[in-house]
């Protein structure tokens, strides 16, 4: 799941100088409702920059990807709600999902009644061409789904693939979007091929594209579904984060995914009836990563009693602008309500709460000892570590600052690394740190979470990269193991015993501490239209970038 990239992109604005585009058009709406009209057009936008013509559906960094509108060209099998990540997933192009019970198959039923838009029936020979198509481009497959075979009975496709999918399951039936095989056989490059006139079985086609705004119109016959009530869509690609919460507040742009400091007097108070912020937690987090292969931080003792002074509610209102990381409560670092169905249960109803006497009461018993306002290691030597992010995100800038005066209450003295970005990530992948907030992968399940900070398959010498996780160099057998199985599992009780031992090492080893979830949310506006997700109903995520947006522009009914 891509989430921090637009983090970054809007970190990025707040330092630079932003022009806003002339962009989401001239308030087609306002025009519609003067003249006693229904509203029809839904403006969209991301603080992208301007973007090159590219319509590459498999390509995340495509315009269409950049910008989200891919999906409503292209669909998927299957339609999965990242918000409630454990419930079933809705049938799309497929009618139904039928996975062996090792989830190395599944079996998809093809709806009978959709079409390309250019009028040729989807039939199953186009769901088996796609999958065959990821699986033998690499630059295709964002997701890395091992993908084996595609094989076609009648309106059936069953898809094998190299391992167990639980984990991934909507990686590789709800996050692939299908194409027609008439078109793409025909295409000798397909990670070089641009797509210029996309032919999706989606309800909306191109009308026109420029570096800054691409229009899309519904199509008016053919569509497997009901036609949705946005006619047009109008995304627009913002230089910069200011630049489109500026389009945001006047009122310019409907719908987007930034991150807004001062959210509410930025944006909320500019339309308080109207304007709308809605950031559910998803199955990823972040918080700071400590390596541990350093002394004394090869100690978990020292790390948990790290883990119980830093006070995530701080970091969440202060440097979160509360609401853009939402708060992790549960000592598993799992969010809620995404992970509660996940939570084992000895860690039920256990949540963290800072503690500083606890901590200083483990360390005495660990052999730490507090001289005046130093803690010393058992051997004698001052703890101090330095605290590592990039110069320019200023909310992991602001979270380092409240964490150094967390350890400060335990003696331990942290000070703040501005790096440069690129040193920064390759010292990370490195093991080349002490301590450094970031992100971990996410999914349907928590595993992608606990792999990126525990796993063993990840575990590589120090100034050696590991893009792919463990980067604070956790070293457990158990853990480990405790991956594998449940990524191999074929019943519930055997998941369920493996996310236990995983989520007890978590808690009682501290390889990470957890702070705040990564969300999908968006910014929004009910002024001209209704049927938004939020908590009332969380039927997906408000991100117009996720697999799920065609959902919600299909909820979509103008304002009265």
């Amino acid at each position: 799941m891509l989430t921090r990239r637009s983090v970054l992109l809007g970190m990025a604005g707040l330092l630079a100088t932003s022009t806003t585009l002339a962009a989401c058009g001239d308030s087609p709406n306002e025009k519609a409702k003067n003249s006693g009209a229904k509203t029809t057009v839904l403006t969209v936008g991301m603080p992208n920059g301007p973007l090159t013509e590219n319509e590459n559906p498999f390509l995340t960094t495509s315009a269409g990807a950049k910008d989200g509108y891919r999906w409503v060209v292209y669909e998927p099998l299957m339609m999965w709600n990242p918000v409630k990540p454990a419930d079933p997933m809705k049938p799309w192009l497929a009618t139904k999902a039928e996975w062996n019970k090792d989830y190395t198959s599944v079996k998809v039923t093809i709806r009978d009644n959709a079409e390309w838009s250019d009028g040729q029936k989807l039939t199953a020979d186009d769901v088996a061409f796609t999958y065959k198509l990821v699986r033998d481009n690499e630059a295709l497959n964002s997701g890395g789904v091992p993908i084996t075979d595609a094989t076609v009975s009648g309106a059936d496709v069953t898809i094998t693939f190299k391992s167990p999918q639980f984990v991934s399951q909507q990686k590789a039936i709800a996050q692939i979007p299908i194409v027609p095989k008439h078109v793409w056989e025909k295409v000798s490059d397909p990670k070089s091929e641009v797509n210029k006139n996309p032919i999706g079985s989606g309800p909306y086609t191109i009308k026109s594209f420029t570096p800054q705004t691409t229009t899309l119109v519904a199509r008016d016959k053919g569509y497997w579904q009901a036609l949705p009530q946005v006619k047009e869509l109008r995304y627009t690609s913002y230089n910069d984060n200011n630049a489109q919460t500026t389009a945001l507040a006047n009122g310019e742009c409907e719908w987007s995914f930034v991150f807004i400091p001062n959210v509410k007097t930025v944006f909320i108070d500019k339309d308080a009836a109207n304007h709308k912020i809605w950031a559910p937690p998803v199955l990823g987090i972040h918080g700071l990563y400590i390596n541990t292969t350093k002394a004394p931080f090869n100690d978990p003792k020292l790390r948990v009693a790290m883990g119980m002074v830093i006070n995530r509610d701080d970091i969440f209102t202060t440097a979160e602008a509360g609401y853009f990381h939402p708060l992790v409560k549960s000592v598993t670092g799992l969010p809620s309500p995404a992970g509660d169905a996940y939570i084992s249960d000895e860690y039920k109803g256990k949540d963290y709460k800072v503690d500083v006497e606890g901590a200083k009461t483990l360390l005495a018993s660990a052999g730490y000892k507090l001289d005046g306002n130093t803690l010393k290691d058992p051997s004698g030597k001052p703890v101090t570590l330095t605290l590592t992010d990039p110069a320019g995100w200023s909310d992991y800038q602001t979270s380092l600052e409240i964490v150094k005066a967390n350890l400060a209450t335990i003696g331990i003295n942290a000070t703040v690394d501005k790096a440069n970005q690129d040193a920064w990530f390759k010292n990370v992948e490195a093991g080349q740190f002490d301590a450094a907030f970031r992100w971990t992968e996410g999914g349907s399940t928590p595993y992608d979470i606990y792999r990126t900070v525990m796993d063993g398959d990840q575990l590589k010498p120090i100034g050696t990269a590991s893009p792919a996780g463990n980067f604070g160099r956790f070293d457990s057998k158990d853990a480990t193991a405790a991956l594998r199985a449940y990524a191999a599992a074929t019943d519930d009780a055997a998941r369920k015993t493996a996310l236990a031992t995983l989520q007890k090492i978590f808690v009682e080893q501290a390889p990470m501490i957890p702070v705040g979830a990564d969300n999908i949310g968006g910014a929004f506006s009910t002024k001209n239209w209704t049927g938004w997700p939020d908590d009332a109903n969380p039927y997906g995520a408000a991100q117009p970038t996720q697999a799920n947006a065609l959902d919600v522009i299909l909820h979509l009914k103008p304002s009265a």
